[in-house]
């Protein structure tokens, strides 16, 4: 690598510096980086898992759905799912993990309690809207969750791109930049003690002569 740098003291003490503070940075930059993927990890888990509860939730619920619909009729059953009420009473909030800003929704679970007469049903229709209703939240929750899968991934990328720039490029440009102003340093000093050897010299031989 050529340096392009005066090799003083003063160039020296700048560029321990720097090499110091870059260190720090890359270890800081590293454990930030660990305990994101960490974090990460644990909810790529737990979308997993709520993704397979939902899979399953889905085919029970199709399935007690298609047998309303044989035994009580198509129209009756799209009758019923139009007094279904929307809920609307979610709120997103968000935490911090190392710096990253991850949603919370917040919301208050409600009980599935059937907007329908039970005389004009039967127990195919109640395991349905139970299902559903609990597909709802379940929903919720993956969202919450492949979001912040999400806004960690990217943090985690930039986090490494910052981390590689540091250990591959600033610290071995630092490294090299102390080598050569330590050994010109060096050098100089062994020239300097040389000299001052040589005019010691001539001057003990100068007064011997005289």
């Amino acid at each position: 690598m050529d340096v392009n740098v005066a090799p003083t003291k003063a160039n020296l003490m700048s560029a321990k510096s720097t090499l110091e503070v870059s260190k720090k940075g890359y270890e800081l930059l590293d454990q930030k980086r660990n305990v994101l993927i960490r974090e990460m990890m644990g909810l790529v888990d737990s979308a997993k898992e709520i993704q397979s509860k939902i899979n399953s939730t889905f085919e029970e619920a199709y399935e007690a759905l298609k047998m309303a619909n044989i035994t009580m009729g198509v129209a009756a059953v799209e009758a019923i799912s139009h007094s279904v009420s929307t809920d609307d009473e979610v709120e997103i909030l968000f935490k911090s993990v190392m710096g990253v800003e991850i949603p919370k929704i917040k919301y208050e679970k409600q009980e599935a309690l059937p907007v329908y007469s039970f005389y004009q049903t039967n127990a195919s229709m109640d395991v349905a809207f139970k299902k559903f209703h609990e597909i709802k939240y379940l929903v919720l929750q993956l969202a919450e969750v492949e979001n912040s899968v999400y806004k960690l991934a990217i943090e985690i990328k930039k986090t490494q791109k910052r981390a590689n720039a540091l250990d591959n490029i600033q610290i071995p440009k630092y490294t090299e930049i102390v080598k050569f102003i330590q050994d010109s340093l060096d050098e100089k000093d062994r020239e300097d003690f040389f000299r001052l050897k040589v005019v010691k010299k001539k001057r003990i031989k100068k007064k011997a002569a005289v």
